[in-house]
């Protein structure tokens, strides 16, 4: 598992120390797994059995307990400075957002304009006070989230819903890319019912899109209005992206569908911005085809720190 140290690879697709996910994984594992005398069927069920299935919620009766104390973070937000924890200004308004791995998904909202603070943490399960290794097993029922708060007279929650929709494939169940997991599930826990109503109204016009584009249906895990508790993930992971020495990944795979025009969804910020920071201008990208030692083909998808 990864620790403090901003230069290790991140851990968040391991459990036991073998990672499963992503098409590298699968290609690996026909390959062995032939030689092995099992076929792969064979070996996803024994994998299964012995490590546990990560594509299946835990139970509350089967959830980590986790502790009492809760997790110390930052007093301030290593880019904007203000705080990171409540209360915040009254003429703020925050909300929780899960869009598979939270480091670069914090970046995205960070820098856009009105965002007062940000910071990255777990919501959606069972377990009080997790920490990042215990969400990466899969036994607290968390999800890996970031929390937004922004000043509503500058930015529109429309504008955070446009970035949140397009930035990741909210169309993946429980994983996102080559992060695969329970805790990469797409998700939205808004803070209060208004929130809830734009929220449900920017799914049903970007699932339109996506059905147009060949999309499946939309996965996310929407939350009654202020009823999710979210806790704050270690310090270390508080904006990752900004700190010397940070690993620029995230395996988030935008579809590249805009979202559509949709009653209540108007953007308060100018189209350039979106042009400049929206996953098709780059945010975001695939790195092409190659080939491995083995003569197979490979597809990696990272997270590109562009356009700053």
């Amino acid at each position: 598992l990864r620790s403090s140290s901003l230069s290790l690879p991140r851990a968040s697709s391991l459990q036991g120390g073998v990672r499963l996910s992503g098409f590298r994984a699968s290609r690996r594992s026909r390959a062995t797994t032939t030689r092995a005398g099992l076929d792969a069927d064979s070996m996803n069920s024994l994998m299964a059995l012995l490590m546990g299935d990560k594509s299946a919620l835990v139970t509350k009766e089967k959830a980590l307990p986790g502790r009492a104390s809760k997790m110390e973070v930052p007093e301030k937000h290593f880019v904007t400075g203000n705080t990171m924890e409540q209360p915040f200004p009254s003429n703020l308004e925050h909300c929780v957002f899960g869009s598979g791995c939270f480091w670069g998904s914090e970046k995205a909202a960070w820098r856009m304009p009105g965002v007062w603070s940000s910071s990255v943490g777990y919501a959606g399960g069972f377990t009080p006070n997790p920490t990042y290794e215990e969400v990466c097993s899969g036994q607290t029922g968390h999800t890996e989230v970031y929390q937004v708060v922004w000043d509503p007279e500058i930015v529109g929650f429309a504008d955070i819903l446009r970035i949140f929709w397009q930035s990741h494939d909210p169309t993946q169940g429980m994983r996102q890319g080559n992060d695969s997991g329970t805790q990469y599930r797409s998700a939205l826990f808004p803070a209060t019912p208004e929130q809830h109503k734009l929220v449900l109204a920017s799914k049903e016009a970007y699932q339109g899109a996506l059905s147009k584009a060949g999309f499946g249906a939309i996965t996310t895990e929407i939350g009654e209005p202020g009823a999710t508790e979210y806790y704050f993930a270690e310090g270390y992971h508080q904006q990752y992206l900004a700190k010397p020495g940070s690993r620029p990944y995230c395996s988030a795979q935008p579809t590249g569908v805009a979202m559509p025009e949709y009653a209540g969804g108007e953007c308060k910020l100018p189209e350039k911005y979106f042009e400049k920071y929206g996953a098709a201008a780059g945010v975001h990208d695939r790195l092409p085809e190659r080939a491995s030692p083995d003569g197979r083909a490979q597809v990696t998808t990272y997270f590109i720190i562009m356009n700053e």
